[in-house]
């Protein structure tokens, strides 16, 4: 069994398949990553051109890659993932998802967010941007959790002043209440460890918050520099509804814009059902979209139009969804994302756009996430950034034991899209400190 290096410095030799922020891609079959005493990437090429070959720990066959980032989930949501498939989203919250998040209180956080975070870690995702429930106690926990486990990650309270499951609150208390919880615990989290955790302003969307509540969030948000994250034209039902509650605004996007929600700290979540005029609109304000197409089929919600938002210059990432996307995995989230825009070819959409190859999947997973938060030092294997890293083992990817894995970039990433192994991940890392993950992944063999 080879060890894994659990802290910084250390030099890995591996293969190495990473997108470049220049467009080009770093692929190199017998290659060495070298991190400093910092977690910082001082070194990624060949072999043959390390000084740190000798010393490096020899994981080949394995493949390096950038860790993925996950720009969408729900923390509370995991025990549900895969239940109630083909509902409608209102009709799925109800049912399922509140009274879960209604019990999602600190006793439970502390003991399901660490089991959370090693799943995500155990799946390659070594940043994750989560939504708790309305609990501070229990976000707190959560961010505590994400504290001692090492992942990046992007945290907030659920934000609702109707439509809300708290009847421990007086209605008219609500608003006043969580604006001032969501500020308390972005003192205290945003940016903690020179920015290893963030804080994200979480009103759910704009059918369970008030013109206000969505308005001092944004608000909040910008004062501490911190995100702002919600749902946007998730479902057909959702969109009518939103359209009855705020009757003067001319779409769902403007009820957003209108409470000065949108900008460069905004992740928007979905964004299905938009018109020519709401992208023209969010893309110029600079606003992100986490696409989730893995709950999107499982919820029946629609399928995205991502190569003619790509085309007018929309920043996509990638999001799990959990629980409505039934696995953690980004993997099989890119998977599920490149057949919906199979589909949307065969079936003459006259909006598909042009359907991304499989390396362009594993850019939106890495570099598009990190555009998203706009954090630069991470989504790629290059000098200078953080190395947050995974170790994957192409050889679960293969239909036959016997058979080698592929050698042509575009193929590897392929094999790993479409024939994603709970197993394969074997070790993850965040600015070079590994990440706990299932029994065996500090050890491969």
């Amino acid at each position: 069994m080879t060890e894994l290096p659990a802290r910084p410095p250390f030099a890995l030799r591996a293969r190495l398949l990473s997108p470049l922020a220049d467009g080009g891609w770093l692929d190199e079959p017998d290659g060495v990553v070298e991190v400093d005493v910092g977690g910082r990437i001082t070194f990624a090429g060949p072999a043959s051109e390390s000084s740190s070959t000798a010393s490096a720990v020899d994981l080949r066959p394995l493949v390096l890659l950038p860790g993925l980032i996950d720009l969408h989930a729900h923390l509370p949501q995991l025990p549900n993932a895969g239940l109630g498939s083909g509902l409608d989203l209102l009709t799925w919250l109800d049912r399922y998802i509140f009274p879960l998040e209604r019990s999602y209180d600190r006793a439970v956080a502390e003991r399901q967010a660490p089991a959370a975070f090693r799943a995500f870690a155990a799946a390659g995702t070594t940043t994750v941007v989560a939504y708790a429930a309305l609990w501070p106690d229990s976000t707190d926990a959560a961010f505590e959790a994400a504290e001692a486990h090492g992942i990046r990650a992007v945290i907030g309270k659920v934000m609702m002043d109707r439509l809300t499951y708290d009847a421990a609150i007086r209605e008219t208390d609500i608003l006043e209440t969580s604006l001032r919880q969501s500020d308390e615990l972005a003192s205290r989290w945003h940016g903690r460890d020179d920015g290893r955790l963030s804080y994200a302003f979480t009103p759910r969307f704009a059918v369970s918050c008030s013109a206000e509540m969505l308005r001092e969030s944004a608000s909040l948000a910008a004062r501490h520099g911190a995100y702002w994250q919600t749902h946007l034209s998730e479902d057909a039902g959702e969109i009518e509804e939103v359209l009855r509650l705020f009757p003067g605004s001319t779409d769902y996007l403007d009820v957003y814009e209108r409470a000065g929600g949108l900008g460069a700290r905004t992740i928007l979540a979905h964004a299905i059902h938009l018109s020519d005029d709401e992208v023209r609109r969010l893309v110029a304000s600079g606003s992100h979209v986490a696409h989730c197409p893995a709950s999107n089929l499982f919820l029946s919600s629609g399928m995205m139009p991502l190569g003619r938002y790509r085309d007018a210059g929309m920043s996509v990432g990638l999001g799990s969804d959990v629980a409505a996307g039934p696995e953690v995995s980004i993997f099989s989230v890119m998977r599920a994302g490149a057949v919906t825009q199979r589909v949307l070819e065969l079936t003459g959409r006259a909006d598909a756009g042009r359907a991304l190859r499989p390396l362009d999947w594993l850019r939106l997973a890495t570099l598009g996430g990190a555009a998203a938060l706009g954090q630069e030092s991470i989504g790629s294997i290059e000098v200078g950034r953080e190395a947050d890293v995974i170790a994957v083992d192409p050889r679960f990817t293969t239909p036959l034991p016997e058979d080698d894995p592929p050698t042509v970039a575009e193929d590897l990433a392929s094999r790993l899209i479409f024939r994603p192994h709970p197993n394969m991940v074997r070790g993850a890392w965040v600015r070079g400190r590994l990440l706990a993950g299932p029994p065996g992944v500090d050890a491969i063999g």
